[in-house]
């Protein structure tokens, strides 16, 4: 297995040699894992919704926030896709429904709002030197 240094030069001489001309394309990276559950989250869409939205079966996204099996490579990169511009996956697996939505044909810029958990509590609040408690429990 090569260091992360080793990758990341292999990674430098594969530009070099595209630069150069030497090398066409180029390889995509497309990570190991994708949290499919924390994307779907953070565009606030049921499984029904992100499955009928994005072209995934029902029973894929639920295996896969289950546990019970892992997004093919395929998948991993339209997931990081959606993860990253979701309205560009939308805009090209349906132009014109993604157009009627925004009420417009011309290319348009879209802000997807993405919620974050609120951290919960860890523990029993302390309570300071002035409101006479020591933090502990009675």
């Amino acid at each position: 297995m090569k260091t992360q240094f080793e990758q990341m030069m292999d990674g430098l001489n594969d530009v070099e040699a595209f630069l150069a001309g030497e090398q066409e394309g180029f390889k995509a990276y497309v990570p190991p894992e994708v949290d499919v559950k924390a994307i779907r989250n953070r565009l606030g869409m049921t499984q029904a919704k992100f499955s009928d939205t994005f072209g995934f079966s029902l029973d894929a996204i639920k295996h896969w926030e289950g546990g019970r099996r892992t997004p093919e490579a395929p998948a991993r990169t339209l997931l990081t896709v959606i993860d990253k511009n979701p309205a560009a996956v939308l805009t090209a697996l349906n132009p014109a429904a993604f157009a009627a939505a925004v009420g417009s044909s011309e290319r348009t810029t879209v802000h997807v709002s993405r919620r974050r958990k609120r951290q919960a509590s860890r523990g029993p609040a302390k309570r300071n030197a002035s409101s006479g408690g020591t933090g502990g429990t009675k």
